[in-house]
């Protein structure tokens, strides 16, 4: 960061966690060229699911908390909800978008969750261990927001999900967004690079 503030190089970082505010005064100096933005992703509010899910990533709080300390900073920050668990975490999406939104957050993203590979076995065994009782529906309502798959590579639907359960959950991160005033996240602008060191030569015949 520290050479990317040097050189004026545009930068957009997505974390889980608090350790990004350590270095809020080289965003914040990158963000006065519209070179900088900071995306919290929260998955859960839920502490005691996230230590479960995210072990080693920082508290809902600490999350919402490193939002409004970039925002004090000066630095364009918002909230990516993700991944959307369909059956589990989906219901929170109003809240967590609220919650963002209070601390300061200025745009919010969202993407439902999505299995390949190995990492289809990795989910499905922690979620019949933490929550036997409902883990088929969960499974089931995944397999319902993506066209009777656990995953979908295909660009364009891998992050949306398809069908009706689909549509709902992205009818309502809409909602919440627009209820809060939340955009996309902002397009930053390579306009002010520079090489350190190097002098400003104006091109031929009086050209910028």
């Amino acid at each position: 960061l520290t050479v990317l503030a040097e050189h004026r190089q545009p930068v957009m970082i997505v974390t889980k966690n608090h350790l990004v505010t350590r270095d809020a005064d080289l965003l914040r100096e990158l963000a006065q060229y519209d070179a900088a933005s900071v995306t919290l992703s929260i998955t859960t509010l839920d502490d005691e699911l996230r230590a479960s899910m995210e072990p080693r990533t920082s508290s809902p709080a600490r999350r919402l908390d490193a939002i409004a300390r970039l925002a004090d900073a000066g630095v364009p920050v918002g909230v990516f909800v993700a991944p959307v668990i369909p059956g589990l975490t989906d219901v929170e999406l109003p809240e967590i978008v609220a919650a963002a939104a209070r601390a300061g957050a200025s745009f919010a993203g969202t993407t439902l969750l999505r299995l390949p590979h190995a990492v289809e076995a990795v989910f499905t065994d922690w979620l019949a261990t933490r929550d036997p009782a409902r883990a088929r529906r969960i499974v089931a309502r995944i397999r319902e927001a993506r066209d009777g798959r656990m995953n979908d590579a295909a660009f364009g639907s891998r992050m949306r999900g398809s069908g009706d359960y689909a549509d709902q959950i992205r009818a309502l991160f809409d909602l919440a967004r627009r209820r809060h005033g939340l955009t996309g996240p902002p397009a930053l602008s390579a306009a002010s690079f520079r090489v350190p060191g190097r002098a400003h030569q104006p091109r031929l015949f009086g050209g910028e």
